[in-house]
């Protein structure tokens, strides 16, 4: 199995991390994180998709080991980012694949440079307009808790969560906590999300694209038949009993439907 390589790339915002699988021949799969996590969530993915392609995760900026460039976060800046990664490591075109914020990122990479993205697999990936937008200003904040002297806020962040990762897997929780304290503004991707005018965007994607269904994902599982409607081109393929962290938690699964809707491609 392949081994993962580590990097940074020196791009307008800063330093940019990223990690890669696979030989650098062969076609490229760029993977994208949901917040506030890091390239982290495809550790275990990675060697997988690299065994058979170029598999490359990255911090997206501001997240993990990657700077922002004090640039107001956006989906459209974090897309201009990964397209400026894919300049950096010379790589013309690849297949973009994005879990929850990932997967808004990746469609507006697609909607944005579609000369780069020749097809998308958009994992538990939300749909945003006009009325996703007041419903999210309706909610409370996500993963937003208050400091507190006697550290109990980090046992308030792994409660928020608790309830939509699965039973017996405190490592999953733990990797999600490890992200989140690295993260300036623990809520910014979300918002990014909840202010992103998709309904605007969606229309320019011609690519072929798959729609990846956590079954047990709350949050995402409901938007899969939306994003369809509006990409009519698009099939969904469930993973049942995926939940939020999809990628870590049920690595084999994920690789596999990504890499099988990737061959029907080629």
């Amino acid at each position: 199995m392949s081994s993962i390589r580590r990097a940074f790339a020196d791009l307008s915002v800063g330093q940019v991390h990223y990690a890669a699988c696979g030989d650098p021949t062969a076609p490229a799969v760029l993977l994208l994180h949901q917040s506030p996590r890091s390239w982290t969530e495809y550790r275990a993915v990675l060697p997988l998709i690299g065994a058979r392609r170029r598999a490359i995760a990255m911090d997206t900026a501001g997240f993990g080991d990657s700077a922002d460039g004090g640039v107001p976060a956006s989906i459209e800046q974090w897309a201009r980012v990964a397209c400026e990664l894919l300049d950096a490591l010379g790589i013309e075109t690849m297949d973009a694949v994005g879990h929850h914020t990932g997967g808004v990122i990746a469609l507006e990479l697609a909607a944005a440079f579609p000369q780069r993205v020749r097809s998308l697999v958009l994992s538990s990936t939300p749909y945003t307009d006009e009325t996703f937008r007041k419903a999210r200003a309706q909610r409370p904040p996500i993963d937003e808790v208050a400091p507190s002297e006697d550290g109990m806020h980090l046992a308030a962040l792994w409660q928020k969560r608790q309830g939509f990762y699965p039973a017996g897997r405190p490592e999953l929780l733990e990797a999600f906590v490890l992200d989140a304290l690295k993260v300036a503004r623990v809520e910014e991707g979300h918002r990014a999300v909840a202010s992103y005018r998709m309904e605007e965007r969606i229309g320019r994607i011609a690519q072929p694209v798959l729609i990846v269904r956590a079954t047990e994902d709350p949050f995402a599982a409901p938007h899969a038949a939306e994003l369809q409607h509006h990409l009519p081109q698009a099939r969904i393929v469930d993973i049942e009993g995926g939940m939020v962290p999809l990628p870590d938690q049920m690595p084999d699964a994920f690789a596999r439907t990504v890499l099988d809707f990737l061959e029907k491609q080629s």
